[in-house]
């Protein structure tokens, strides 16, 4: 069960939790015409009086360029600003998962994005890990990703995430942790909410923009983080086959972090896994801010004041 922050930020302010709530005619309840953001943060290890936030410049551009595809303009300036009130007033003590979400407010029947309202909200839960640490199973959906024509991939488009959620259930109804899914040309995507990689013969392999993935942050950090320790990263088309043959194959995201993928349908993969465990290590080390050299990619929130 979900234990959410006493607060959160709606319509403009901060308020109780349970007084956030929108109407049942909400345009996005009906239409899928919202744009999410998640964000993890946990508490400073070496100052109790702060709260550290992973890339959350980053966070904040892909929700208001999400927006845009919305035809919303949302202003980096004032997500931030929301963010950062919300998590001062209720002065968590242990990581929690941040939800920002920008949607079509108005109580309208028409799909459509034009002449309508909109708003957003923040919430956030307690959250550890979202999948195991120690690996999970997957198997090949039979639901296909969508093409970037037919929905903007490039957004995390609330609507989109129907194929997710069904893919999802499918894979652990029939006994499996996780889905990955191919795209129309038969190439591997993503999974229902994580980019991913393989490693063969010493080569970080992912799949690229070109394969209708979301342009994942964590993703972004992994591929910078092993190119600077000199791995070479490679972005191209990966065949399902390849899954069954890598050295190490794992998948990327802000609630999973980095996870390895332990078994792909009836297949057992390697345990060993030197790549993706360097890799986790130094990301790890990084979202504690122990590492001086990205401390760019930290923001430290005091939640004293």
């Amino acid at each position: 069960m979900h234990k959410f922050l006493k607060y959160a930020w709606f319509k403009g302010r901060c308020i109780p939790f349970e007084q956030a709530s929108v109407s049942i005619a909400t345009h996005a309840l009906h239409y899928g015409t919202g744009a999410f953001g998640g964000m993890r943060a946990i508490p400073d290890p070496g100052n109790n009086k702060s709260f550290l936030l992973f890339r959350v410049d980053q966070h904040i551009k892909r929700l208001c360029q999400s927006a845009k595809l919305l035809l919303t303009d949302l202003s980096e300036s004032e997500v931030y600003n929301s963010l950062v009130k919300m998590i001062k007033i209720n002065k968590p003590t242990s990581p929690i998962y941040i939800r920002p979400f920008v949607y079509t407010s108005d109580l309208g029947i028409a799909p459509r994005l034009h002449n309508i309202e909109t708003d957003y909200f923040i919430y956030a839960i307690e959250l550890g890990d979202y999948l195991s640490p120690e690996g999970v199973t997957c198997r090949i959906s039979s639901w296909t990703r969508q093409e970037d024509n037919s929905l903007p991939l490039r957004g995390k488009i609330s609507g989109a995430y129907i194929t997710s959620s069904l893919a999802k259930t499918e894979a652990a109804l029939s006994g499996f942790d996780e889905a990955l899914l191919l795209n129309k040309r038969g190439k591997v995507s993503e999974a229902s909410g994580m980019n991913l990689f393989i490693v063969r013969n010493g080569e970080l392999i992912t799949p690229g923009v070109d394969e209708d993935i979301l342009e994942g942050i964590t993703r972004a950090s992994v591929i910078e983080l092993a190119r600077q320790s000199g791995i070479k990263v490679i972005e191209r088309s990966v065949d399902k086959t390849e899954l069954f043959i890598s050295d190490e194959v794992f998948l990327t995201g802000t609630a999973a972090k980095i996870t390895p993928i332990k078994q792909i349908e009836s297949t057992k993969l390697n345990v060993n896994r030197p790549i993706m465990d360097q890799l986790r290590k130094k990301l790890t080390s990084i979202t504690e801010g122990r590492e001086p050299l990205f401390e760019k990619w930290i923001t430290r929130v005091d939640i004293t004041d």
